[in-house]
């Protein structure tokens, strides 16, 4: 049976967890996104098909760059896509959501066992602790600053300067490779709508995809249907 451990509450399977959440607020237990997660970044993960952002913290980019201790650039958008899988493993995932965001995702905070995954991130300076949203990780940034853990043992931009130095509009996920067969672009509207293009379609060449606004790519239409996202109409 699987059991999920919240901080500072003793062990118990998730479903009686479910049921204490329900009697302290009936809408709680549906404010509870648990299962295998997906890593998509070092801030955002995938349950049930529900797109998820960290709460609370900033982790660099996927092509970010950062300079390490000994003036060596590496690729600390990966490294944190990397240690937020490596703290997840294999396990269920339970993420209590807080509020749905402009672009469609869920914030949340996660857990793994007794481990809080977004302070997790944080403490091991992979991500930063994101002052415009909350401040319940500013401690632990200090303390892997002090430490010089992850991105502080080097140089870095912080991911709010590199996204904005970038341009708004600039995609978080990868234009799709010569060839491939991930080319359907799942676009967010401005009301917040979620449509993908098929290549050919009206739209298609117009539409850029920027994953900081929650916008993916596709494998197949099916895929995108079963994320959510429907047909363009044009």
């Amino acid at each position: 049976m699987t059991v999920t451990k919240w901080p500072g509450w003793p062990e118990l399977p998730f479903r009686v967890v479910l049921a204490a959440l329900a009697l302290a607020c009936p809408a709680a237990a549906q404010d509870v996104l648990t299962g295998p997660a997906r890593v998509i970044d070092g801030d955002t993960v995938e349950i049930q098909g529900q797109r998820i952002r960290l709460h609370g913290i900033d982790a660099p980019e996927t092509a970010q760059a950062c300079t390490d201790g000994a003036g060596r650039s590496y690729r600390c958008g990966e490294v944190a896509t990397k240690a937020l899988s490596a703290l997840i493993g294999r396990g269920p995932v339970a993420c209590r959501v807080l509020e749905r965001g402009r672009y469609g995702r869920q914030i949340a905070i996660c857990y793994r066992n007794r481990v809080d995954l977004n302070g997790s991130m944080v403490a091991a300076g992979h991500a930063f602790a994101y002052r415009q949203y909350g401040t319940a990780y500013v401690g632990y940034e200090k303390a892997a600053r002090a430490r010089r853990l992850g991105v502080w043992q080097g140089r870095f931009e912080a991911p709010w300067d590199w996204r904005r130095a970038k341009g708004a509009g600039t995609s978080r996920a990868p234009a799709p490779r010569q060839g491939s067969d991930c080319a359907i672009k799942g676009n967010v509207s401005a009301s917040g709508e979620r449509i993908h293009h098929l290549p050919g379609q009206a739209l298609y060449d117009r539409t850029r995809i920027s994953e900081g606004k929650g916008e993916r790519w596709f494998c197949s239409e099916a895929e995108a249907r079963a994320a959510g996202w429907r047909r363009s109409r044009r």
